[in-house]
C-alpha cells in the first residue's frame, strides 16, 4: 500500500496549470515519480450566473477551475518533495497551519472530487448525450481520453456522421 496522500498547494491566481506542469516536470527530471504520483488542477463545466452552460465556438461546454488558486498533489511527504512543491514558482505555500502541510482525509478527497472518474465507456460503445446542445442525440464512441476526461463521439446529424468532443460526464452508455 502506498503511503502517498493528497495535499493542497496555494498558488497565485492564474498560475495553477503552470505550477502543476512544473511540479510534474521536476518530479520526472529528478526521477521522483514514485514519490510525487499525481498533480492536478480540478476542473468542471463552466456555467453562467443562471446555471446555463458556457459553450466555446465549437459548441462544446467550456471548463473552469473548481478551486481557483489551488493545486492538488498526491505525494509521499519527504524533505525533497516538500522542497520541490514549496519552492516552485507561483506557489505561496501548503494549506495547513504554519509550514506543516496537512494531508486530506479520505472523506475530504471524496467530497472534493479530487480523484478522476474512470471512464465508463470505451471505443465502440453506443452512448446518449445527456447535456449541452446535443442533449438527446445518440452516437458511437471513437476514442476516450481519460487524462482530459473527454470522449470523441460520432453523432449522426443531417444524414452524416459528425465527430464531437464531449466531457465524460456528458455521455451515458446505452445498455445493450
Amino acid at each position: 500500500m502506498s503511503e502517498s496522500k493528497w495535499y493542497i498547494l496555494h498558488t497565485y491566481s492564474g498560475y495553477e496549470k503552470q505550477v502543476a506542469k512544473d511540479i510534474t516536470k521536476l518530479a520526472e527530471n529528478r526521477n521522483l515519480q514514485n514519490l510525487i504520483e499525481d498533480v492536478m488542477v480540478p476542473m468542471g463545466p463552466a456555467t453562467d450566473d443562471y446555471g446555463k452552460p458556457i459553450l466555446n465556438k465549437d459548441g462544446v461546454q467550456k471548463e473552469e477551475k473548481l478551486f481557483p488558486c489551488y493545486v492538488y498533489v498526491k505525494m509521499v511527504m519527504t524533505d525533497e518533495t516538500w522542497y520541490i512543491c514549496r519552492n516552485t514558482r507561483g506557489v505561496t505555500g501548503f494549506v495547513g497551519p504554519g509550514s506543516k502541510p496537512i494531508p486530506l482525509t479520505d472523506a475530504e478527497i471524496e467530497n472534493l472530487g479530487v480523484t478522476k472518474a474512470v471512464a465508463a465507456v470505451k471505443a465502440g460503445d453506443i452512448v446518449t448525450i445527456n447535456a449541452g446542445s446535443l442533449k438527446g442525440f445518440e452516437g458511437t464512441v471513437k476514442e476516450v481520453d481519460e487524462e482530459a476526461q473527454s470522449v470523441l463521439v460520432n453523432v449522426s446529424m443531417f444524414g452524416r456522421e459528425t465527430p464531437t468532443k464531449l466531457e465524460l460526464s456528458m455521455v451515458e452508455k446505452i445498455k445493450t
